[in-house]
């Protein structure tokens, strides 16, 4: 939206009211500089707006957008774009409300786009009128006046600051009670402790519960490589025994008898061994948990 468009001449401005978009570009060629302010505009009022005084594509797309920090880039033609950040302190809700001015800046025109809680730049146009010096000297004036404007309306907002942190001091120090927005940042920095407390409990129990399964998994691997132990031992002592060349025994085993003696007896015997190892480990587990229950009861 076209807030007031000028044409300033030899320090004077030549028109009453607004002058028309297309009569201020045509004017650009008639001496002095034409300032064109602009609030919230949109796409197609930009475009009709780069159109009529030659700007460079980059440069409005720049000033359509909200950029974090102020900037100064130079274009074609001698056009400059000022991004300036601006701040007003809202005393109500006590906070900030932050804004954009883009300022193209030639030789022959001057062109403001305010977005947000922006400076109010009609008191400085204002301010700049009745300075003639300043007009006659070129465009840079304006941008002179936008700055000081700018800066100017920085003062109330850190004063508002000051007086905020003075409040929060004198509650701190006091004892009382603290304001609402500070009880609602303790309040939620204690249900975010609870909530990450939790997860990682969450967290805990889960790595806890897939250790056990590993062991239980490893537990079972071994018990069926024992058992496989087991049953390949004997026949291992049996092929070891009948494997060697002894001339004693090559020579006494003969017959299918002797074979089946030898070899049978041979595989009795170490089963016959292992079957009273494991009986007689079997009593002596038992004996220690029966040890071990009388001085639990005790304990207790």
């Amino acid at each position: 939206m076209i807030i007031d468009c000028a044409h300033y001449k030899d320090g004077v401005r030549r028109d009453e009211g607004a002058v028309a978009l297309e009569e201020a570009a045509a004017r650009t060629t008639q001496g002095g500089f034409v300032w064109l302010g602009l609030f919230e505009p949109g796409a197609e009022e930009l475009a009709q707006v780069r159109e009529s005084f030659g700007l460079h594509e980059l440069a409005v797309e720049d000033a359509l957008n909200l950029h974090q920090r102020p900037k100064i880039e130079t274009y074609d033609n001698g056009v400059r774009l000022v991004i300036l950040r601006t701040a007003r302190y809202d005393d109500e809700a006590e906070e900030i409300d932050f804004g954009q001015v883009s300022v193209f800046v030639s030789p022959t025109f001057v062109i403001t786009v305010r977005r947000g809680g922006a400076s109010k730049l009609g008191e400085a146009r204002q301010r700049l009128e009745q300075r003639p010096e300043l007009l006659a000297a070129d465009s840079s004036s304006a941008l002179w006046a936008i700055l000081d404007e700018v800066v100017d309306d920085y003062a109330p907002v850190v004063a508002g600051l000051e007086r905020d942190i003075d409040e929060i001091e004198a509650t701190v120090f006091s004892g009382s009670v603290a304001p609402n927005h500070l009880l609602l940042i303790e309040e939620e920095v204690a249900d975010q402790r609870d909530l990450l407390g939790a997860v990682l409990q969450a967290n805990m129990a889960v790595i806890s519960v897939e250790q056990t399964q590993v062991g239980v998994r490893q537990n079972s691997t071994i018990e069926q490589l024992t058992i496989l132990a087991t049953i390949f031992l004997p026949l291992t002592f049996i092929t070891g025994f009948f494997g060697q060349n002894f001339a004693w025994l090559v020579q006494h085993i003969s017959s299918y008898t002797a074979f089946m003696i030898y070899g049978l007896g041979g595989l009795a015997v170490p089963l016959a061994l292992l079957f009273w190892w494991m009986r007689a480990r079997m009593p002596h587990a038992d004996t220690s948990a029966g040890a071990g229950e009388p001085a639990g009861a005790g304990r207790r």
